[in-house]
């Protein structure tokens, strides 16, 4: 391996691919992102064309490398691939996908959510209509699987069209499709759904090196022909990683239209009722897990009233040390899972203030308020409170709201060094450079 390396971590979103390169001190040296067209929506399908993502990422590295000296591009050592969790496809022996790929948040497969719930336990992640389990037996069901060979996520099916290696995933992406990361394998409940055994793929860890780049890429691209695929993860798994936290009981949150808690923890915590699971988690060669949560509550909540421009526009006249104390639980809609388990919880956001920027100031105060919630709960099932927290997404820039949050957390608010899921698995993707050459 070259002195100093550069590594590439590539993040397939619904909206976009982004790429990164990053040296071997984890400094970004380049990046890329290129949009995508938007998945097609029908009632509860959402489906999107795989080979939509392969041009992405095609084009994402080429442009990518024009960014890079010619003498850096050949210690390139490294790629990894994050993407949307659950989105799943079903693919032939050589790779090609036989139909559109089910998105993350397909919800059609109730009858077979259903089913899993019959027999699976409270504690996987496959439960639930969106989850790649559901999916899958949706496929089955349709008469789809039956020319099948191999069932992957997104991530898993870019870095098998990069390397050549078929029928891979790893821990992060399998959890939805039902492996248990607890035994690492896949469990006997399975056969009692009718599961294709076959279509399942080898499940190995985040970080694990998969193949070289073949022949074919790396010649197309540019690359050295020892440039290895690396095994990816989740894209929100990514986007934790680049945040910077690595030790058990720190934090991060994220404040994007959603509310999502997740703190590392030393041994795994599960709780279904509350959409509470665990994710493993190699940090500096030690085992460790991630266990988070999400909120209805969360940014597009505070779009409902306001644009970006007037929130902007109302932070500097923010009182973040005099609180208003309503006790709002701002939603979207009736409905919330986490840090209530409340399918009919109404929201709650009035008396309303005349003015504005006291609203604003109540909005955000009752979301913070949710986050404080979020993580007692966690620490009630058995997760540590944290001991800093790292924040991403668009309310981590808002100083008045990180102030309110500071106060009513309790602990130190740290800066994230990245926000980019690609920065996270560009780390990965040193990680697995490491792992390789030890």
């Amino acid at each position: 391996m070259p002195d100093n390396p550069l590594h590439i971590g590539i993040d397939l979103g619904t909206s976009g691919c982004r790429a990164i390169a990053i040296d071997n001190n984890g400094q970004p040296q380049a990046e890329v992102s290129i949009a995508l067209p938007a998945p097609r929506r029908n009632g509860a399908r959402c489906e999107q064309d795989p080979a939509l993502w392969w041009q992405a990422t095609g084009d994402c590295l080429e442009q990518l490398l024009t960014q890079i000296p010619a003498s850096e591009v050949a210690t390139v050592a490294t790629v990894a691939i994050d993407g949307t969790s659950a989105t799943l496809l079903l693919t032939d022996a050589d790779g090609e996908p036989l139909g559109p790929a089910l998105m993350y948040n397909d919800s059609r497969a109730t009858e077979q959510a259903a089913r899993i719930a019959a027999v699976a336990p409270t504690d996987t992640a496959a439960q639930g209509a969106t989850s790649a389990l559901a999916k899958l037996l949706w496929l089955q069901d349709e008469g789809l699987t039956k020319q099948a060979r191999h069932a992957l996520h997104q991530a898993d099916w870019i870095a098998a069209r990069l390397s050549g290696r078929l029928g891979v995933s790893d821990v992060n992406n399998a959890l939805k499709l039902g492996f248990d990361p607890q035994t690492n394998t896949w469990p006997d409940w399975l056969e009692a759904l009718g599961v294709p055994h076959q279509l399942l793929p080898e499940v190995i860890a985040p970080g694990t090196p998969l193949a070289s780049l073949s022949t074919d890429n790396a010649r197309h691209f540019g690359l050295p022909t020892d440039t290895l695929v690396i095994a990816g993860t989740t894209d929100s798994t990514a986007a934790f990683l680049a945040t910077g936290a690595s030790q058990p009981g720190e934090a991060v949150t994220s404040l994007g239209s959603t509310l999502v808690l997740k703190v590392i923890t030393e041994q795994p915590v599960f709780a279904a009722q509350y959409g509470v699971y665990s994710q493993p988690l190699v940090i500096d060669g030690q085992q460790r897990w991630l266990v988070g949560g999400a909120s209805n509550s969360g940014g597009a909540v505070l779009r409902q009233f306001f644009s970006d421009p007037q929130m902007r526009e109302m932070t500097p006249h923010l009182r973040p040390g005099r609180r208003l104390c309503l006790k709002y639980y701002p939603l979207p809609a009736p409905g919330e899972r986490f840090p209530i388990n409340d399918n009919q919880l109404a929201p709650c956001m009035s008396p309303r203030p005349h003015d504005d920027t006291r609203f604003f100031q109540a909005l955000l105060e009752g979301i913070s308020r949710i986050e404080k919630r979020g993580y007692d709960l966690l620490a009630e099932l058995g997760a540590p409170y944290p001991v800093n927290v790292r924040s991403t997404g668009g309310g981590a820039r808002n100083p008045a709201w990180t102030a309110i949050r500071r106060s009513l957390l309790g602990v130190p608010m740290l800066t994230a060094k990245h926000s980019d899921a690609a920065v996270g698995a560009a780390l990965l993707a040193r990680s697995g450079a490491t792992r390789h050459f030890q």
